[in-house]
């Protein structure tokens, strides 16, 4: 009899330049253990070295994207669930990953999942996505980064009834929030997914990446560093290769191809 575990991350090459990956706990609802979010760090890891993925896509499985955190895992350890060494560097790493990360979101995305569904760049969600923060709800509160990063997102009147309420937003309502860019059919989630990564994938890698971390600058330093930081990354998109691919491609009229350097 086969005894060998299912991975907890599969991982798809659906094009060239894009990573598809998916969180695979489905009968305990993608919650994420602390083995999911080493295997998904593990994951990033190797994209971030491999020069073909220019754009990855995370998402979960027709049940939701992640019920959240591990509940027994954090009944069994308290705290020390959260604060373990290995688990908190697995989020980093996470949070800390340069290419461009898109999250395609259907059906329950509540505590962590939401948490680490805003670690991506860009959030797509489906129709039927249930989006919370109910940690309150088990007299706790969010503890992965929601009271910062939902703030910033949403703004703080939202944020504070989310969190302090632990009740759901609709997809809808978290489009109008500005928590995610589009709503779609959750039929047509990963497609259009898949979509945008493709686009992103064609573009100059290293300007991509640079253009990621100044918007991430918006949220993490006042606007005079921010826009110190931007003119720091546009003078070094000045030095690279695909910079004078990209202006030589426009003014011969033809499509550039970039390399990367």
């Amino acid at each position: 009899m086969d005894q060998t575990v299912p991975p907890l991350i599969i991982a798809e090459r659906p094009d060239p330049g894009v990573l598809l990956l998916r969180l695979n706990r489905p009968k305990q609802r993608n919650a994420l253990s602390a083995a999911l979010l080493g295997q998904l760090a593990d994951a990033l890891r190797a994209a971030r070295s491999d020069e073909a993925v220019r754009c990855v896509i995370l998402t979960g499985d027709e049940g939701g994207f992640s019920a959240g955190a591990d509940i027994k895992e954090m009944q069994q350890h308290g705290f020390g669930a959260l604060s373990d060494p290995a688990r908190q560097h697995a989020w980093d790493l996470i949070a800390a990953f340069p290419k461009p990360l898109i999250a395609a979101v259907r059906g329950v995305c509540l505590g962590g999942g939401l948490e680490l569904a805003m670690l991506a760049d860009i959030l797509l969600v489906a129709e039927d996505s249930v989006l919370a923060q109910p940690e309150i709800t088990i007299g706790i509160m969010p503890g992965d980064g929601a009271t910062q990063r939902l703030t910033r997102s949403i703004g703080k009147s939202l944020a504070m009834q989310m969190v302090l309420t632990g009740e759901p937003i609709s997809a809808e309502r978290a489009v109008a929030a500005g928590l995610a860019s589009e709503m779609l059919p959750a039929s047509g989630l990963v497609e259009r997914a898949l979509a945008i990564a493709r686009v992103i994938s064609k573009r100059a890698p290293i300007a991509a990446q640079l253009a990621k971390e100044s918007i991430q600058a918006a949220y993490e330093t006042p606007l005079s560093a921010g826009l110190a930081f931007e003119r720091r990354a546009i003078r070094y998109a000045f030095t690279t290769d695909d910079q004078k691919e990209g202006m030589a491609a426009f003014v011969e009229k033809r499509q550039p191809i970039f390399s990367g350097r």
